[in-house]
């Protein structure tokens, strides 16, 4: 079989790789010289090539275009410079896998593209025995692992950190408050955590907590990310520390601009939160659907694509629902699409605003049986309605754990936050718990 390349290489070396190549005994045809990057995405696009070999030096080489590639069933090898070691890096946070020295022998070369075309084809043959054709996922790179160097300002924790997506059908249930009130709880016991808004259709962590900074924090992580310079100090200049122990990475200000927030560059910023802090609780949208006209072209950005990417991610998906009829029919009714995507061990479920007058007498037993005979759910957390402490803590800009900590809507955070360390880190002791005003907002 004749390996059919693409290159994409700058400087004096082209010339004598793609000589090399040919001469090799691994039997490989250079069938494209490419100039750029929008070059390069023709010819793959065009089913030119079984491989890229690319340099480090292209201009305008990003994650995006990576994958690209990769949906297109190239294998992507690359080439950094002797002792370029932050180009080599560099390619390993955008998904190149190999990465070689540019002065490796031509053939050494040749045999990494050839097994790198061998480990394509077998990754598409698994897809298609699947049965998961027009799925972009399976062709996204993989995340790179744990970068060099400690986060700005946080402990580097002794393992990766866990990551808690709550998701909630549409119908404003509660997420945001729900994701702010836990984290807030995560932190007070003493464990460093990281609140990120990947609501792509109405962010409002910054608002709610009084953030006035307009910028986009997940949107600067995911741009970074996106260009191979997303690392632990980075993320944290991002996301600053609103209060001891709890940074804020916060939304999109304007919910047109959700075409920013990519699967792919993402996947690398929830690989990124996991070195940073030991909980990261993620506020995402309430769309599970993946644009069924457009599934197959997998090049166009997905709306939805931020939340499912978050869902597929986390350790654990709190789904939230509204106590009043049509939020739990909402609840109900996705729950097994929500089960599908994050494993059904995975889900935890939670009913907000918990009151007599939505339901009937007894609310929460009334809701707890309709959730074990319609959704099979056996263990629920009901958060009572406590609509006078919500609303004063909103108006000064604050957690609900933090302007009224005795507020009876607390508890159920409490509890939650202390099974999730017992869960993930057994045997851990909770340090002291502390208490301090929110920095950087408005009064």
């Amino acid at each position: 079989m004749t390996l059919t390349v693409l290159t994409a290489v700058v400087g004096d070396r082209e010339a004598p790789l793609v000589t090399g190549l040919e001469r090799s005994a691994v039997g490989v045809t250079v069938v494209r010289r490419c100039v750029d990057v929008l070059d390069l995405l023709s010819a793959a696009a065009a089913g030119l090539a079984h491989a890229v070999v690319l340099s480090a030096e292209l201009q305008r080489l990003d994650r995006d275009a990576v994958t690209r590639l990769r949906m297109a069933g190239l294998a992507v090898i690359g080439l950094a410079s002797a002792g370029d070691q932050s180009g080599a890096e560099r390619l390993s946070r955008l998904g190149v896998d190999p990465v070689l020295a540019a002065d490796a022998p031509v053939e050494e070369i040749a045999l990494a593209v050839a097994a790198a075309v061998a480990e394509a084809a077998g990754q598409q043959a698994s897809s298609s025995a699947g049965l998961v054709m027009g799925d972009p996922a399976g062709a996204l790179p993989r995340p790179p692992g744990p970068g060099p160097g400690p986060a700005v300002g946080a402990s580097s924790p002794r393992s990766p950190g866990r990551l808690v997506t709550v998701w909630g059908p549409v119908g404003a249930p509660g997420r945001t408050t729900v994701a702010i009130t836990l984290a807030s709880q995560l932190a007070l016991a003493g464990h460093s955590t990281l609140l990120v808004d990947a609501d792509t259709h109405g962010a409002g962590v910054a608002q709610a907590l009084g953030l006035l900074d307009e910028s986009a924090g997940i949107a600067a992580a995911t741009r970074a990310a996106n260009q191979g310079a997303l690392d632990l100090n980075r993320l944290g200049e991002l996301a600053p520390q609103v209060a001891p122990g709890l940074r804020v990475l916060t939304g999109l200000p304007q919910s047109r601009r959700w075409p920013e927030l990519r699967a792919s560059a993402l996947d690398v910023v929830w690989e990124q939160t996991r070195q940073l802090a030991r909980w990261t609780v993620i506020d995402a949208g309430f769309g599970l659907e993946t644009d069924e006209e457009l599934m197959f072209d997998t090049t166009v950005p997905r709306r939805n694509a931020a939340t499912l990417s978050a869902i597929a991610a986390a350790d654990v998906v709190l789904a939230v629902g509204a106590a009043e009829p049509i939020g739990l029919q909402r609840l109900i009714t996705a729950l097994p699409e929500v089960k599908d995507r994050a494993g059904p061990g995975a889900v935890r479920v939670m009913v907000t605003r918990v009151r007599d007058g939505a339901v009937g007498p007894h609310a929460g037993q009334l809701i707890t049986d309709a959730l074990r005979r319609y959704a099979g759910v056996h263990d629920v957390l009901l958060v009572p309605d406590d609509r006078p402490a919500l609303d004063a803590a909103m108006l000064h800009g604050r957690s609900l754990t933090e302007h009224a900590p005795a507020s009876p809507a607390c508890r159920p955070f409490e509890v939650l936050a202390a099974a999730l360390n017992d869960e993930f880190n057994p045997g851990a002791a909770l340090p002291s718990r502390r208490r301090s005003r929110w920095r950087g907002r408005s009064a």
